[in-house]
This record gives C-alpha cells, sequence and structure tokens, in this order.
C-alpha cells in the first residue's frame, strides 16, 4: 500500500529523489511523532472511557511502544528490507497497536502506522498478512472500540473491516503495479545505458575505422594519381616519341636517295618533338590535351584522325552522327586520349589499310568507335602493363571508368580491331 502512495528512485536514474528522502525522515522520526499525536488525543478523553486501571495499563503501554520505537530507530539503520528484525519491530507494533485501541479507540492514529512501512518491513509473502491486521485495528476504533459492545457494534464492525480490508486490497494491486511499472523503468534504463556504452564503443570503433579509411582513400588516392600520370606520359610522351623515331628513321633511310622526302619526314619528327613538348607541359599541369585548346572535341579528333593518316599514309575517315552538343571539358580530354590510344595502337601494330572513326552523340551518352580491317589480335592473350609492355587498353577502360564509362574491344587475328568507348554525355556548363 505505501508503494501507492510514494513512487521510489529510479536506479541510475541520479540517486534517491527528494520525495524518498522526506520517507525516509518519515521513517526514522514519524512514528514518534504519530504516537506522541496518538497520546496526547487519547489523554483528551481517556477519563470518558476508560477506568484508573486501564489508564495505568495504557501508560505502560505507551512506554513499551517508545521503548521499541527507540530500539527500532537504533537497529533500522543496520536492517535490510524485509529482513527479520523488521518483521518482529512490525509484528511487535501492531500488537502493541491493538491493545492501545482496545483500551481507547483513539490510539488507533498509531495503529495507522501499519498502512505506511509495510512494505518496507515485510517480506511479499507477509504484505497482506500484516495489511489486514491493522485493517481489523482500524475497523475497531472506528466502530465505537473493541471489543464491539452491541450487535449494531458488531455490524458496523464488519462493515468498517470489509471496507479497510477492501482499500487494503485495492491499494496493494496499485502497489503491485506501480512496482511492476517501475522495475520495468528501472530495467528499461538500465538497458539504455548498456546501449549508451555500446553505442559508444561502437562510436570509438567507427573513428578507428574512419581514420583508417582515410589513409586508405590517400593511399588509394596517390596510387590512382600515379596511374593517371603513367598513362598521361604513355599517351603523350610515349606516343610522340614513337613517332619520332618512326620518322628519324625514315630519314636515315632516305638521307642519300630522297632528300627531299627525307626533309619532310624530319619536319614531321621535328612537329611531333613540339606537339609532344606541350603535352607534357599540359600534363604537369592536368590540363587537357593540347588538341583541345583551340578547338571542340569534334574538331580536335577531326584534325588528329587527319594528322594520324598523313602520318602513316593511311586511309582514315572521320564521322560524326546525332546532334553535335559542347561536351565537359573532362570528358572531351578523355575521349581525345582514347582516340589518341586507340589510333596510336593501330599505327604500330595493325598494319591496316583503311581506319574509320566515328563519334555518336545520343540523348545521354557518348560512343566513339575506332575500327581498322588490320591485322587484329586475341584480346585476351594481351600481357598487362609492365615496364616493357604498354598502357594501351587498360589505360583507356581506366580513363573511361574514372569518368563513369567503359570501352570494349572486339578483335580476332586477321579480322582487324573494333575499339567502343562509351561515356556519359555531361555537357558543358
Amino acid at each position: 500500500m505505501t508503494q501507492a502512495l510514494r513512487t521510489p528512485s529510479m536506479p541510475g536514474a541520479g540517486g534517491p529523489n527528494r520525495a524518498d528522502q522526506r520517507w525516509e525522515q518519515f521513517y526514522g522520526y514519524g512514528s514518534y511523532a504519530i504516537l506522541t499525536l496518538a497520546t496526547l488525543v487519547a489523554a483528551v478523553v481517556a477519563g470518558l472511557i476508560m477506568t484508573r486501571t486501564e489508564m495505568y495499563v495504557a501508560g505502560a503501554l505507551v512506554a513499551a511502544a517508545y521503548a521499541l520505537q527507540f530500539w527500532w530507530g537504533r537497529v533500522r539503520p543496520r536492517t535490510a528490507p524485509g529482513a527479520p528484525a523488521g518483521q518482529v519491530y512490525y509484528a511487535l507494533r501492531t500488537v502493541l497497536a491493538f491493545a492501545l485501541s482496545w483500551l481507547n479507540p483513539f490510539f488507533s492514529i498509531y495503529a495507522g502506522l501499519g498502512y505506511f512501512d509495510v512494505e518496507p518491513l515485510l517480506p511479499r509473502r507477509l504484505l497482506r498478512i500484516g495489511l489486514f491486521a491493522t485493517a481489523v485495528t482500524m475497523a475497531g476504533s472506528e466502530s465505537g472500540g473493541l471489543p464491539p459492545a452491541s450487535l449494531m457494534n458488531w455490524v458496523a464492525f464488519g462493515a468498517l473491516f470489509v471496507l479497510n480490508a477492501s482499500l487494503v486490497e485495492f491499494f496493494s494491486n496499485v502497489g503491485a503495479k506501480e512496482a511492476e511499472k517501475a522495475r520495468i523503468q528501472a530495467e528499461t534504463i538500465a538497458e539504455l545505458e548498456r546501449t549508451n556504452l555500446r553505442l559508444e564503443a561502437a562510436m570509438a570503433e567507427n573513428a578507428a575505422l574512419h581514420a583508417q579509411l582515410l589513409v586508405q582513400a590517400r593511399e588509394a588516392g596517390v596510387d590512382d594519381e600515379r596511374r593517371r600520370l603513367a598513362a598521361e606520359i604513355h599517351d603523350t610522351l610515349a606516343q610522340g616519341l614513337t613517332g619520332i623515331i618512326a620518322q628519324l628513321q625514315v630519314v636515315t633511310s632516305l638521307a642519300e636517295s630522297e632528300p627531299e622526302t627525307a626533309r619532310a619526314h624530319l619536319d614531321r619528327a621535328l612537329g611531333l618533338a613540339r606537339h609532344s613538348l606541350g603535352e607534357a607541359r599540359r600534363s604537369v599541369h592536368n590540363l587537357a590535351p593540347v588538341a583541345l585548346d583551340h578547338d571542340d572535341l569534334v574538331g580536335a579528333l577531326k584534325g588528329m584522325v587527319a594528322d594520324w593518316g598523313r602520318q602513316h599514309r593511311t586511309r582514315a575517315d572521320f564521322t560524326v552522327t546525332g546532334t553535335v552538343e559542347p561536351v565537359h571539358d573532362e570528358i572531351a580530354a578523355t575521349l581525345v586520349r582514347i582516340a589518341g590510344e586507340a589510333l596510336a595502337n593501330a599505327g604500330r601494330h595493325a598494319g591496316a589499310g583503311r581506319v574509320g572513326v566515328t563519334l555518336s552523340f545520343m540523348d545521354d551518352e557518348l560512343a566513339l568507335d575506332v575500327r581498322d580491317d588490320g591485322r587484329g589480335f586475341d584480346p585476351d592473350a594481351v600481357p598487362p602493363a609492365g615496364r616493357t609492355g604498354g598502357f594501351g587498353l587498360g589505360g583507356m577502360r581506366a580513363r573511361a571508368e574514372r569518368v563513369a564509362g567503359s570501352v570494349d574491344v572486339e578483335s580476332a587475328p586477321g579480322r582487324g580491331t573494333a575499339v567502343s568507348a562509351r561515356l556519359p554525355l555531361v555537357r558543358q556548363g
């Protein structure tokens, strides 16, 4: 019943609250105050309802009650709830209160203590017994005193006992529900505390993982930049130097027999050297290919195909399909690099008599197709890039994937080669 009148502090909720402190003060000093109040009120009416002998007996019982309270005040701080000492104290106090109320009904004020501290004094199995014993004393005093003097008093005693017992049962159920609610709240708070600890541990672990990911991302960025620079050098300096070597070889073989032709090839070698120097400078500054400096994508590809055809004395056709639109610089640079690598491969390895380059503008995609009728090869047998190998196919795929595109190669020995690049159409601006 006492649980229905107060709410215990929740474990983990910052310790006892002010209400609990006041209840603690009541348990320590309230019994003295209530016993004193009951004694004073009973003394006022003692001459009307008590004999002299009853007064002496009541005085002795009051003294015993004060002694009991003094003993309990010394023992209580060292007594756990529901301990035998608390049960003895509750039983003796109930007997004293019953006897005093028998002598003078106003001592039921003292008996009423049994409703308030039954929960910390008795174990759960004895709670109702203690409450019903207190209800007997209270009903007797409320019906005119014990024992009932007449049939009407007995009827009143029975009715009042039923009323008190019903109130006891009601408040016991309310108290049980409050206790269960408090238990659930305490378990919820404890679970929240455990969850918070797990979250803190998870956050600490995530911080460590985040730091590790940053290190890995930094390392991956360095590796990606190395690959990009390697591809830039391959697509600019390596291709230009290869062309220069080829032109100088022709000059060497024709220097005496055909000096004019040799001079033309020497001029081409000089032009390639200047072009490669420009590409090298732009690679260092991570700028677009030199072909895009003064032209758009279509013009750059058209000029590249024409220059390649003249250099290799091979028919090279360039075709545009769809509606031409301005293309983002990064997409344009990627397509120019891929086209340059595909043409360089055709010039070095294909031995082609004809090359066709087609640029297709579609709704949300750009397609670049480079086809030749050369000797072809087995794409699955191409060795990976290394110190002696090229960056050709792998470099083209890496460039396309960097801008969410793809490169496919179709070829077979004796059937030519087709390189097809698909990139998203990202419009300029």
